[in-house]
């Protein structure tokens, strides 16, 4: 896929570590699948890995967690 971000690159399978944040709660996601630009570095998540993300970063929410650093498990 060409990358939307610069229309220069290619995305290539890798992982990445994506911080979310809402309000005082910071949560870390390392080692998440996604496409990643070859150019610019930008990357690019699946509807599946996202939705994911975003239940397990509202866990940590409700949890009263500030700042949590998870490893991404598929």
């Amino acid at each position: 896929m060409k990358c939307i971000i610069c229309r220069q690159g290619e995305t290539v399978p890798g992982l990445v570590t994506v911080p979310l944040q809402r309000e005082e709660t910071t949560v870390i996601f390392k080692e998440v699948p996604a496409d990643i630009c070859e150019n610019c570095g930008e990357y690019y998540l699946s509807q599946a890995v996202t939705e994911k993300l975003l239940a397990r970063a509202e866990g940590a929410g409700k949890n009263g967690a500030e700042v949590e650093i998870l490893r991404f498990a598929a």
